[in-house]
């Protein structure tokens, strides 16, 4: 009795705090996916050498941000729809 007890009480603050980081670390990500895509924009805006090559280089952290989100808002949709 005692073990079970302490196995789901494992289990589920396990869960929670697994929880916890993701929410975290998605909250995380998109803040940084909408901080850099700001400096993309003002930064292409622009149009110089430096602020050009500032885009360019933006945009190799963009790519995977966004497909980050895509599968964060796929996850959260499907939490809804289930």
């Amino acid at each position: 009795m005692v073990t079970t007890v302490s196995t789901t009480t494992v289990t589920t603050v396990t869960a929670i705090a697994a929880m916890g980081l993701t929410a975290a670390l998605s909250i995380a990500a998109t803040v940084l996916l909408i901080s850099f895509l700001t400096t993309k924009e003002l930064a292409s805006a622009r149009g110089y050498g430096f602020s050009s090559r500032v885009a360019r280089f933006i945009t190799i952290a963009i790519v995977p941000l966004v497909m980050a989100f895509v599968v964060i808002t796929g996850v959260a949709i499907a939490g809804v729809l289930t």
